[in-house]
């Protein structure tokens, strides 16, 4: 993967954590969490938050997990990279739109939520690698 679409991964994937930091109604957990760490202040924009940045930064961390598979080709990486946006994508519609219970959108939200981080820090501890196709890859035999 490009340094510029690891780059957007991270951002996306900070952008929803952050996001959900502020919502202090919807995610308690999340927003006592951000509290404690000094972002109180952005409580003020929870509306923001939840309708606009939060699915736009989701959007993005998705977006570049699908880039990533033109890059590397292995779904084994692009899976988990796509599950966590779609997830938190479904838990924030979910709640702001009554569809789910709330209980359960926000049980979706923060388990898409915990896949994003997981997966962006799998992604910085072992990133991928492209993989050739088999006609254009050297083989050990025509090394010689």
């Amino acid at each position: 993967m490009s340094a510029i679409t690891r780059i957007i991964d991270k951002t996306g994937v900070v952008g929803a954590v952050v996001g959900s930091f502020s919502c202090a109604l919807c995610f308690p957990a999340a927003a006592s969490l951000g509290a404690a760490i000094g972002l109180g202040f952005l409580s003020q924009w929870e509306g923001l938050f939840m309708h606009w940045l939060i699915p736009a930064f989701a959007a993005v961390a998705l977006l570049a997990s699908l880039a990533g598979w033109f890059s590397h080709r292995r779904w084994q990486r692009t899976l988990p990279g796509a599950i966590g946006p779609v997830l938190a994508l479904i838990g924030v519609f979910g709640m702001t739109h009554h569809f789910l219970g709330k209980d359960l959108a926000r049980g979706i939200f923060y388990t898409g939520l915990i896949v994003m981080v997981v997966a962006s820090i799998w992604d910085m501890i072992n990133p991928a690698n492209r993989r050739c196709a088999t006609d254009g890859c050297e083989t050990p035999a025509a090394r010689g």
